[in-house]
């Protein structure tokens, strides 16, 4: 069985782009692959951030990953700061990584190149994200646009130190999102869902009511005609609607678009649509949050078999590059 490793970020609130472009296909995995999923709290350090909130958020991650239907008796989610073995196997790959290639990397170009201040966690940040899927001999990590650059990354990494010290790492590979998984904001649809970047009108939270998602939906920048066809190059507003209700209903594209002849019905039936997928979840997340303690629980647990597997792979890296161990002799 195929190993899988998927991380998230706690930061912010959890919206309809991470549902569908990340969670619901975790999910379907589970059953399928070996499968760890790693709330990578180390990597929200980069930026300004409150200890507090980070501590709340990284809890509220793990609440609604379950509640999204990951199952702790068919995967690990644990929490990427309670692995220790993530850090110490970075430190060891920054030492096989080059200053130019991280130099390359698109995200710290756009957010801290020529910047004296910014953080030089910023600027490892990819090679930390490599010791995260690494660590673990992942087979597979889905990757979105954003991060294909951070996988080969780390796929340039291991093999390095494979050539060099022999065969250690599993070399990763991607693993493409489908069709709909990558939601477009609701009032700019040339730019991904994004908690970072969208406007408060252009993202769907998990945590909104139907009357929000409804007036969120009905609002959304569509174009000036009325034709209701999928063309994301020219109509991406129309285009991006008919995904998320594919999404959310099941129906094809071209169903859909056999059905409806004005934006008005389709942006109400999408809504419906979003609504009563989302219900489930949001059931879910308010009764996890009653019970905090079962999920600190699942994550104590996700993090002892994460353990197990990331110390196996230190003990086999140190020996390769000469660092002694207890059992030396």
């Amino acid at each position: 069985m195929k190993r899988v490793l998927s991380g998230v970020q706690p930061t912010g609130d959890v919206h309809l782009g991470n549902y569908l472009g990340a969670f619901r296909g975790w999910v379907q995995e589970q059953s399928n692959c070996e499968a760890l999923y790693c709330i990578v709290d180390l990597h929200a350090l980069t930026v300004d951030y409150d200890p507090k909130e980070l501590a709340e958020r990284t809890l509220d991650m793990a609440t609604y990953l379950i509640a999204c239907g990951l199952d702790p008796q068919r995967c690990s989610i644990f929490v990427q700061s309670q692995v220790p073995q993530h850090t110490y196997l970075a430190w060891i790959l920054e030492c096989n990584a080059s200053m130019g290639e991280l130099s390359r990397m698109t995200q710290f170009k756009d957010k801290g190149k020529g910047n004296d201040s910014v953080k030089v966690g910023l600027f490892t940040y990819p090679v930390l994200m490599a010791a995260d899927i690494l660590i673990y001999n992942a087979d597979l990590v889905p990757v979105g646009d954003d991060q294909r650059q951070h996988l080969e990354l780390a796929r340039n990494i291991a093999m390095r130190f494979n050539s060099k010290y022999g065969a250690t790492f599993t070399v990763p590979q991607a693993q493409v999102p489908p069709l709909g998984a990558r939601v477009m904001d609701l009032q700019d649809p040339t730019k991904k869902m994004s908690k970072s970047s969208s406007s408060p009108q252009g993202i769907i939270l998990l945590s909104d009511d139907p009357a929000t998602i409804d007036k969120k939906i009905k609002r959304a920048v569509t174009d000036n005609d009325s034709l209701v066809n999928y063309d994301p190059e020219h109509k991406p507003g129309i285009s991006n609607l008919l995904e998320l209700f594919s999404s959310a209903s099941g129906q094809s594209i071209e169903q859909i678009q056999q059905n409806y002849t004005s934006y008005g019905p389709l942006k109400s039936d999408t809504a419906q649509a979003v609504i009563e997928m989302i219900a489930p979840i949001q059931e879910r997340y308010n009764e996890l949050v009653k019970d905090r303690k079962s999920v600190l629980d699942c994550l104590a647990s996700g993090a002892e078999h994460a353990t197990s597997i990331a110390g196996a792979t230190i003990d086999q890296v140190a020996s390769a590059i000469g660092l002694i161990r207890p059992d030396y002799i």
